[in-house]
């Protein structure tokens, strides 16, 4: 047989609607291109947030856990940094997981470098709370564990029931939270100011007329309900519940700024398709993983799959039934911290309103001086940013923040206590701040913010318009008068 001939052979099996290889290929080296998105979104970030003079310093927190716990920290906080933790560890595992990455988008040694890039990034997101607790955190490492498993026969089976956990848990939260505002279907009525992050897209859409945001509200509800099941039909049947969940994630995508959500579960979307969908890229995807045909571990591999799969529908049966129980439930708090089987939903409540935390700083405690964040709303006429895949995550928990109580957001307290000290590492995740030497005040401020009408943003360039609720923290200092 020439060259020719096999190649078409290969090309032959490919073609077939049974046969995963090239979706499988695919999604690793999408997989890798979003861990090197994660790894390089905390390269510049995780020093000013968890760093030893950052807003909740890791290395102050791991010693009095250790010293409670015991050898079983690990399995209450599963880190590489038990080792030993700095500033420049921190950024460190953040450059050895984009090299890691990298290996896994261009399919060298996948297994390994998706090992790799899993191990580092829990360890990360072990010690960067309260900044690493996303949704998408947890999706990731739930992802990236099952690519250990590559070349695994039920591995198409485990991803597929990840997706469909992923997209029909989320609709079924908003349902089951009893917010009024889904069923009556008003929620998008709210969503496109109220969310995190509003992109440009979103100032637009939210003055859409409120049928077509009710519309659109009903449509988000139904994909999410029942679109993943169509996940295990026949392939016609699949290929149309892979379009109506593509569809709703570029939605997301196109007026949102989720970090690296939306692309993951855009990936995720692969595995309901097979390899006749992507022969035009074999060439490109010509470095595949061996499957696993050992006697031995071939069988593991699957076992393990297949116990994941079980983990995942209990948790899943669980968020119907609360009183459910299961002999699993020991196994399944064990492996909690490592996150890899979670339970999902974004947004279950909707929130009508936007608060928002502004901090300002002092000398005089007459003249106040406001700091400006890189992303989240502040100064009313800025406008609003793309950034996703991108995640600021100080920013995002400020929008959490704004949500609740200083009591119930005691982290606060290190951002100030930071600012105050003018600490570089903290202060490089703001604006440049408004005072060439720290301040000898601070105090958070807490406002309701708005979008502008199109016509008013034509007349003053404002995109926001607030009102002041009153002070949310402070005025504090460091000597305390």
């Amino acid at each position: 047989m020439n060259l020719r001939q096999a190649g078409g052979k290969i090309l032959e099996r490919l073609a077939n609607p049974g046969s995963f290889e090239l979706t499988e290929a695919l999604f690793l080296r999408l997989l890798g291109l979003i861990y090197l998105t994660a790894f390089a979104s905390f390269w510049p970030q995780m020093v000013g947030l968890v760093g030893s003079h950052g807003i909740q310093p890791a290395n102050q927190v791991m010693p009095a856990m250790r010293s409670e716990l015991g050898a079983r920290i690990f399995f209450y906080l599963p880190t590489l940094f038990w080792i030993g933790i700095s500033d420049s560890a921190l950024v460190w595992f953040c450059v050895l997981g984009c090299a890691a990455a990298l290996f896994l988008v261009i399919g060298f040694f996948p297994r390994s470098a998706a090992a790799t890039c899993f191990v580092l990034y829990l360890s990360l997101v072990s010690v960067g709370q309260p900044f690493t607790a996303f949704q998408w955190d947890a999706l990731l490492l739930e992802a990236g564990f099952l690519a250990l498993f590559a070349g695994a026969p039920w591995l198409i089976w485990a991803y597929r029931f990840l997706l469909f956990r992923l997209m029909f848990e989320s609709g079924a939260v908003k349902l089951l939270s009893h917010d009024p505002n889904w069923p009556n279907l008003h929620a998008l009525r709210f969503h496109f100011m109220t969310q995190p992050l509003p992109n440009p897209i979103a100032y637009y859409v939210y003055r859409a007329p409120t049928w077509m945001l009710d519309a659109m509200t009903a449509v988000t509800l139904v994909i999410e309900l029942i679109a993943p099941f169509l996940l295990f039909g026949p392939r016609r049947v699949r290929q149309i519940g892979v379009a109506l969940l593509m569809f709703l994630q570029v939605l997301i995508l196109l007026t949102g700024n989720y970090a690296f959500f939306n692309l993951l579960a855009l990936a995720l979307c692969l595995w309901g398709l097979d390899d006749s969908t992507f022969v035009p890229l074999a060439s490109i995807l010509r470095k595949r993983v061996h499957p696993i045909t050992n006697r031995i571990r071939r069988p593991l591999a699957n076992t393990s799959l297949a116990l994941l799969i079980a983990i995942g529908a209990i948790e899943l049966i669980g968020m119907f039934n609360r009183t459910f129980e299961t002999p699993a439930r020991g196994l399944i708090r064990l492996i909690a911290p490592f996150q890899i089987v979670n339970t999902y939903g974004l947004f279950a409540v909707m929130t009508t309103t936007r608060p928002e935390i502004v901090i300002e700083g002092s000398n005089d405690r007459a003249t106040w001086k406001e700091y400006s964040f890189r992303y989240k709303p502040g100064e009313l006429h800025r406008g609003l940013p793309l950034v996703a895949p991108y995640q600021p995550r100080l920013d995002w928990q400020m929008w959490f923040a704004a949500l609740g109580t200083y009591q119930e957001n005691t982290w606060v307290a290190g951002l100030m206590y930071r600012l105050l000290l003018g600490d570089a590492g903290v202060i490089r995740l703001l604006e440049a701040p408004p005072f060439t030497k720290p301040p000898h005040y601070i105090r958070a401020l807490l406002y309701d913010y708005q979008f502008t009408t199109p016509a008013d943003r034509a007349k003053t360039g404002a995109v926001w318009q607030r009102q002041l609720r009153g002070t949310w923290f402070g005025p504090v200092s460091l000597n305390g008068q």
